[in-house]
This record gives C-alpha cells, sequence and structure tokens, in this order.
C-alpha cells in the first residue's frame, strides 16, 4: 500500500523552496509543536522562528530554518509562507553565533531608547538557526 502524502509548498518572500508530496511535516506553530499528515484538520497558524522537518514520499528527511511565518493546512495541501527559508544544509553556523553574540551585546549595553523587543526577534532567529544546526549535527553522527 503506497504512503499517504500531502502536497507541501515552502515558500519564501523570494521563491519556492520546496514543492512535493511528503509523509509529515514538524513545525514550530504560535501554540506549540505541530504534526502535520494526510487527513489533517484544516488550520491556520502563525509559525515561530525555527527548524521545520519533512519527510517525503521516499522516507528520506529534510530539514530547513523558518524565520517564522505562516502555516495554512488544507485537506489536499499544506502551504508555508515565511520571510526566510534556509536548507539547514545552508546555514552559516559561524555568522548565526555572530548575529547571536552581537545581539546579547546590544542588549547588554542598551540605552533606554534600546528597542528590546527587536533585539529580542534577532536573538530567537539566530538561536533557531543554531538549533537547526545542532539538529543536523546530531542526526549526522547517528
Amino acid at each position: 500500500m503506497a504512503a499517504m502524502t500531502v502536497q507541501l509548498d515552502i515558500v519564501s518572500a523570494e521563491s519556492s523552496i520546496f514543492s512535493g508530496r511528503v509523509a509529515s511535516l514538524q513545525v514550530t506553530g504560535s501554540e506549540g509543536e505541530l504534526g502535520i499528515m494526510h487527513g489533517h484538520a484544516p488550520l491556520l497558524s502563525y509559525i515561530k522562528p525555527g527548524m521545520a522537518r519533512i519527510v517525503k514520499q521516499d522516507g528520506s528527511e529534510e530539514v530547513f530554518y523558518l524565520s517564522g511565518g505562516l502555516l495554512e493546512v488544507q485537506p489536499s495541501s499544506v502551504s508555508v509562507l515565511a520571510d526566510v527559508v534556509m536548507r539547514a544544509k545552508d546555514i552559516d553556523e559561524q555568522a548565526a553565533l555572530e548575529a547571536k553574540r552581537r545581539a546579547e551585546a546590544h542588549m547588554a549595553t542598551a540605552g533606554a531608547d534600546f528597542n528590546y523587543d527587536a533585539a529580542m526577534v534577532e536573538l530567537a532567529k539566530a538561536m533557531a538557526q543554531l538549533r537547526v544546526v545542532e539538529t543536523i549535527k546530531k542526526n549526522i553522527a547517528r
């Protein structure tokens, strides 16, 4: 029997990053972790910065970094819309570490007019990229 799959489209502000049949999608929504498979109830959710893991129709996995965005689940398709989407293998770990360090330094030395919300968003994005890199490293080590 063929695996039950759903059409998934992952789109960034710049281009379509992934389009194909998947067995499952894991992503962090505004209310927590979401696992989407064939037959999932319709859903619209914000996505937090972090990892999206897909299991393709052939059973192989692929991991992406999402800067946040929207998830739409319909009976026959799933759409992920994000400002920034990166394949995990394309993340520059050193750049993410530097972005994290800069955000932390700015927050530590900020004056009264400093925008803490913007700094927290940048820090969260850098930390999410680093979590994706760590996940990939753990999977390779297995």
